[in-house]
């Protein structure tokens, strides 16, 4: 544990969780990917494997409006993005997965815009 370095620590987390958190079609799971310069969110049903929904900073629609990503307002706007694409295929209820980060900053603004939206979890 001494010589493992910040990504290797979030990995571990990640996979302590994912362990007994599952993406079913009733309930899909929002997973989260935040880069440096980016923020990523996807819903996905893991019986299939497939992404149902996906939202992210590089989209069309918050580039146009957030030019930089990594911010929490950019965050925000993914949330709702997401959201906003998950209601129109019908799903309003999900498993949100924080991927291993912390609930904190970018996390909590993308999880605050979605639960905004109208997605429960």
């Amino acid at each position: 544990m001494a010589g493992e370095n910040k990504n290797e620590k979030r990995l571990a987390r990640h996979a302590r969780v994912r362990k007994n958190m599952f993406g079913t079609p009733e309930r899909p799971r929002l997973c989260v990917f935040r880069s440096a310069k980016n923020i990523y969110a996807q819903i996905i049903d893991d019986t299939t494997g497939n992404t149902l929904v996906a939202a992210s900073t590089l989209d069309k629609e918050v580039q146009g409006k957030m030019p930089y990503g990594g911010n929490k307002e950019a965050a925000k706007l993914v949330g709702e993005q997401v959201a906003r694409k998950a209601l129109e295929k019908g799903i309003d209820t999900v498993a949100f997965d924080r991927g291993g980060f912390l609930y904190h900053g970018r996390i909590k603004e993308l999880a605050a815009g979605a639960r905004e939206a109208g997605l429960k979890f």
